[in-house]
């Protein structure tokens, strides 16, 4: 096992995620959230930072949770009420947390976008980036040929039976986009895209009336289930390059 610290394995990680070049939400606060006093010596991976999953870490005897929603989501937040029960818990048991958002979501190897496309068997090599967000491109698009139906059917054997769409459009697919999480808003967006399929977590009720006006397929695969690929596969990668052990906590929300 290597005996490394939760400083050196927070900067590995800041690296290979380009941290410092990929903007996001002001309140992401992307990297080391809390840190700890002892190496590193057992991972476990979630998609939030809430105080269940951070008792399900201890329970699992964790030093460090890796998670892709974080602590912080609001500006200046005091430390009271459930704030101060989360870090006092994470503070009393050693846990580190470590957090990546958007630079997770959109990881060539990591990233919850790639990781869905590649489950789904789209050729990941011949992804155009599209949508921007604050000069990078949050989405991958895809020329393809496929059914509706059949592609539902692949989202639902990946996400489960909470998998919910739109059939705005034409039952042959033929460009693709895929935004993982809370992309659903941006439906009108998407259209002026020229994409006829949107897959995305989650959106507004208002989303699925606009899809079938502007006459695009909406796929809302639930905000949870389409970005746990990321924090599974990059704490994996951790697993395997450090000699940790990891496991992934699975605390859906159903959304």
């Amino acid at each position: 096992m290597t005996n490394i610290s939760i400083q050196s394995l927070s900067a590995y990680l800041d690296d290979q995620l380009n941290h410092s070049k990929i903007p996001d939400y002001d309140q992401a606060c992307n990297g080391l959230q809390l840190e700890n006093s002892t190496p590193v010596k057992k991972l476990v991976s979630a998609v939030d930072a809430s105080l269940p999953v951070i008792q399900k870490a201890i329970d699992a005897k964790a030093n460090m949770l890796l998670v892709h929603h974080g602590l912080f989501w609001q500006s200046i937040t005091p430390l009271t009420g459930v704030n101060y029960k989360k870090i006092k818990l994470a503070l009393d048991n050693n846990l580190a947390i470590y957090s990546s958002h958007i630079p997770l979501d959109i990881h060539p190897i990591w990233g919850n976008n790639s990781l869905l496309a590649r489950q789904l068997g789209l050729d990941i090599h011949s992804a155009e980036p599209f949508f921007d967000f604050k000069g990078i491109q949050l989405g991958l698009k895809f020329q393809v040929n496929l059914n509706r139906d059949y592609l539902n059917q692949q989202l639902i054997s990946l996400l489960g039976d909470r998998v919910h769409y739109c059939a705005g459009g034409s039952k042959t697919i033929k460009t693709l986009g895929i935004i993982t999480g809370g992309a659903g808003s941006e439906v009108s967006a998407i259209a002026k895209q020229g994409i006829d399929t949107f897959i995305t977590g989650e959106g507004p009720h208002w989303s699925y009336p606009l899809a079938e006006e502007l006459g695009v397929n909406l796929f809302y695969g639930g905000h949870y289930a389409t970005e746990t690929f990321g924090v599974k596969a990059l704490g994996q990668h951790i697993q395997e390059k450090f000699s940790l052990n990891h496991t992934f906590i699975d605390h859906p929300t159903g959304l």
